[in-house]
């Protein structure tokens, strides 16, 4: 996982419960609290750490929010506070644009909710202090587990810092007062499944086959230009994120010209009746549309298949 992330000895990687849900609570668990926060939303799951910071941490924070296919403005963010974030917000198809609005000189720390980027863009680790994914977005693997992403600044808070909440066994990330190394050498919380451990090790062993995270990237690309044809060879589909730049480069959100969820819905099961596209409707909060999953695990030519049926299946539903 380190080989193919490219991911410094600086940092930790750790096996944790819950899938990213879980792993990135426990990180806003146990490392809040100790200066202001500012947490940015602007997706469901975003949203979700807006509400927990603000209603169950119960942190004086200020949350900046967007409506779907938009960002706050990252600019005004300031750096004195630790800051959370989505870096491509799975319901939303809205990705930040690199990571050159984080300072490399920060007090605060930089929180990323990175479940679906990583293993599809490249993040700059110097700027990123927590990060959490599942192997179940990107690697295509099986659920119910999370990685978390430890940089040294987020150990020294973690060691200097006890949050003044209690914490279950399970977010606990450490022991006699220093971080618990044992959950980042394999020695996780609670006993995951060896199975889907198996499941991640093929994944990462397979993107090894195709040029690690250079033959990663390129194929999640490849699947986006792909999208990218699919709109532009019809009018009465569009990218739900005007700006091209912060747009996902997984999970590719579309409108359809003036359609609405009911719509939507009809053309979603009639594809999937034919067996040529499951489960790529809009997320069910964020407005009416289709989703068009992206990562590396997907051929290309398969996209590209999609667009007759798109065309039946909108004439269909007139």
């Amino acid at each position: 996982m380190r080989d193919v992330l490219e991911l410094p000895e600086t940092h930790r990687i750790g096996i944790v419960p819950g899938s990213d849900t879980g792993a990135f609570e426990m990180a806003m668990w146990n490392l809040l609290g100790k200066r202001g926060v500012v947490v940015a939303g602007w997706e469901s799951f975003g949203k979700d750490w807006v509400n927990d910071i603000l209603n169950e941490l119960k942190i004086d924070a200020h949350a900046m929010e967007a409506e779907y296919g938009k960002l706050p403005n990252l600019k005004k963010i300031g750096w004195h506070n630790d800051v959370v974030f989505t870096w491509n917000g799975t319901t939303s198809g809205v990705r930040v644009p690199g990571g050159d609005w984080i300072p490399n000189r920060r007090e605060g720390l930089s929180m990323a909710d990175s479940t679906s980027a990583l293993f599809a863009e490249r993040v700059p680790w110097e700027k990123i202090d927590v990060a959490t994914f599942s192997w179940q977005k990107v690697l295509g693997g099986e659920a119910a587990h999370g990685v978390l992403i430890l940089g040294p600044r987020a150990v020294e808070r973690l060691e200097s810092y006890d949050p003044p909440w209690p914490l279950p066994k399970l977010f606990r990330l450490k022991k006699g007062g220093k971080i618990n190394e044992g959950i980042f050498t394999g020695a996780t919380i609670n006993t995951p499944s060896m199975l889907c451990v198996e499941d991640a090790i093929h994944s990462l062993e397979w993107a090894q086959s195709i040029g690690g995270l250079d033959g990663l990237i390129e194929r999640a690309e490849a699947n986006v230009a792909a999208v990218d044809r699919l709109v532009a060879e019809r009018d009465w589909l569009h990218h739900l994120v005007e700006e091209p730049e912060l747009r996902s480069k997984t999970g590719i959100c579309l409108t359809c010209d003036g359609a609405d969820r009911e719509r939507i819905t009809a053309m979603v099961k009639l594809i999937d009746g034919e067996g040529a596209g499951y489960d790529f409707g809009a997320y069910r909060d964020a407005p009416p549309g289709l989703r068009i999953w992206c990562g590396a695990t997907v051929d290309r030519d398969d996209i590209l298949a999609l667009g007759p049926w798109l065309d039946w299946a909108w004439s269909e539903t007139q």
